[in-house]
């Protein structure tokens, strides 16, 4: 079933396991895709001498496999055939449980998982073209391999339709522990353990100290701006860390990138790669799954503080958060997030195939996916609070070519509409006429842009009226060392390649300043 250039590749992938691993799989012979898991894992286990299967008939609709390390569980089960996206999950699986691969968290982020208290039960219901999804799966699968009372399965709702419609699931991924929902739509490690740390609580020991870093440069954030200042501080010769929740930010949401200069095309994860493998070429300290929770900036050495108890201490600190996707902040948009209002057309879209959908938003990003839309859904109604489209005019064409695509204006969404299940629709202002009206439809997609990522930093920096740190030319903000640069900050143009000049240009100055005594 898999393709034989894809084992050679896996085969060199497993080629220094040490441990014996058997998977263990119990499938219906009712189901018709038993066959075809059995033909995957038997293929997948031909890999390496490490890996067996053992097949097991099941009654029902069973259709799911185990992970044992030398005949111990490791709590991974997928139900499903874990390809397309989620064939990445399993390789890791396998390689994370043998102490490899480049995920693993490090000792501080170990001992938070270890540290949660109780058995707990983790399920991720995925869809196998979502892009997001395998962050997921790896992610508490991590987990599951760090912590013996913790177990996860991975589970392909289109296989298992009923259960998904019967959870009322709307949204990929959604997260459960302990049969509550804990998590819908992208994340990281760092964000789902902070979530778990609260959900179920954790078990602190009573010599618990907090760890303190000492830097020259602390950069905080890890996308395109932030490993541009890691690389340019390393390469003067300081002591540099990166203090982030992810490498690549924002970056790993693209789908497509096409304008970075001298690469025609490349992918948010191909880059998201790159970058890391750039900074590994350095003495750069990494540490990811970090989400900031306060910041002391206006003393001589700057404090970040992280969530987990950690604390890191430098004499110039470079802000390169980012952003995050802007909400509606209307009534009824957060009950129903991952019940009908959504944020990733690409890995939501499916679900709403043959249904109406709304697209809040007339920039490209709203543009784009309402003509994606437009291929799945049955109706797709845009909405733009401007009297015009801010898209580019390429788009608006195609967008207007599309006879199941309808484009309003000066449009103001007051309301999410729901049944207490999942939406059910909007209700919308007419800014011109000041009418309200209602429009039914299943599922929302919000496009209305990014917002800056800057609120630990808000009370001790100037911000413009919409929290972008404010820079001069240099990239310095309004406190001697600290420096921001990227999506975080005022710069115009929020592009890849602009947020990687500006990180030079704040590593440049911070290094300047230090040799001028300035800081």
């Amino acid at each position: 079933m898999l393709d034989s250039n894809i084992l050679d590749q896996v085969r060199s992938i497993f080629a220094n396991l040490d441990a014996q691993y058997t998977i263990v799989s119990s499938c219906s012979p009712e189901r018709s895709e038993t066959s075809e898991m059995t033909s995957f894992l038997n293929d997948f286990a031909s890999t390496s001498s490490h890996i067996a299967t053992n097949h097991l008939s099941a009654s029902g609709d069973t259709l799911e496999f185990s992970i044992l390390k030398d005949n111990e569980p490791t709590g991974i089960k997928f139900r499903g055939i874990p390809n397309g996206h989620e064939f990445t999950s399993l390789l890791l699986a396998i390689l994370n449980a043998d102490g490899k691969g480049k995920n693993l968290p490090d000792e501080m982020i170990c001992r938070r998982i270890n540290a949660l208290d109780g058995e707990i039960k983790l399920q991720t219901y995925v869809s196998l073209t979502c892009t997001n999804c395998p962050d997921i799966v790896q992610a508490l699968n991590i987990m599951a391999i760090t912590n013996p009372r913790i177990s996860h399965e991975m589970i392909d709702g289109a296989l298992f339709q009923a259960e998904a419609d019967a959870m009322k699931i709307q949204a990929v991924p959604t997260v459960y522990a302990n049969g509550k929902m804990l998590h819908v739509g992208r994340g990281s490690l760092g964000e789902l353990l902070e979530k778990l740390e609260s959900q179920v609580g954790t078990v602190v020991s009573d010599n618990s100290e907090t760890d303190c870093h000492n830097y020259d440069v602390i950069v905080v954030g890890g996308g395109p701006a932030g490993a541009s200042a890691a690389i340019y501080s390393a390469r003067k010769g300081l002591k540099v860390a990166i203090v982030a929740e992810n490498i690549g930010g924002q970056v790993k949401e693209t789908v497509a990138i096409e304008n970075l200069i001298s690469v025609p095309h490349t992918t948010g994860a191909q880059l998201a790669n790159s970058l890391h493998a750039h900074i590994s070429d350095y003495p750069i300290d990494v540490f990811e799954n970090r989400r900031i929770e306060s910041a002391i900036l206006k003393d001589s050495q700057k404090i970040i503080n992280v969530v987990g108890g950690e604390m890191f201490v430098a004499p110039a600190v470079i802000i390169a958060t980012g952003a995050g996707w802007r909400k509606l902040g209307v009534e009824g948009e957060t009950e129903y997030i991952g019940r009908g209002v959504a944020f990733c057309p690409h890995c939501d879209g499916p679900l709403y195939a043959g249904k109406h959908v709304a697209v809040i938003g007339g920039g490209n990003s709203g543009i784009e996916a309402a003509i994606d839309l437009a291929g799945i859904c049955k109706k797709v109604t845009v909405l733009e609070f401007a009297d015009t489209l801010r898209a580019d005019q390429v788009l608006q064409e195609k967008a207007r070519s599309l006879s199941n695509v309808e484009i309003f204006t000066s449009a103001q969404t007051t309301q999410v509409l729901g049944n207490g299940e999942k939406v059910i629709g909007l209700e919308v202002k007419d800014r011109v006429t000041e009418q309200t009206r209602r429009i039914d439809l299943d599922g929302v997609f919000v496009q209305i842009g990014l917002s800056a990522n800057s609120t630990p930093f808000a009370s001790e920096l100037e911000t413009t009226q919409i929290g972008e740190i404010i820079i001069d030319a240099h990239c310095r903000t309004s406190v001697p060392g600290v420096y921001a640069a990227g999506d975080v900050s005022s710069v115009p143009y929020k592009q890849i390649i602009v947020a990687m000049g500006e990180g030079a240009k704040a590593a440049l100055s911070a290094f300047d300043d230090r040799v001028r005594g300035l800081i």
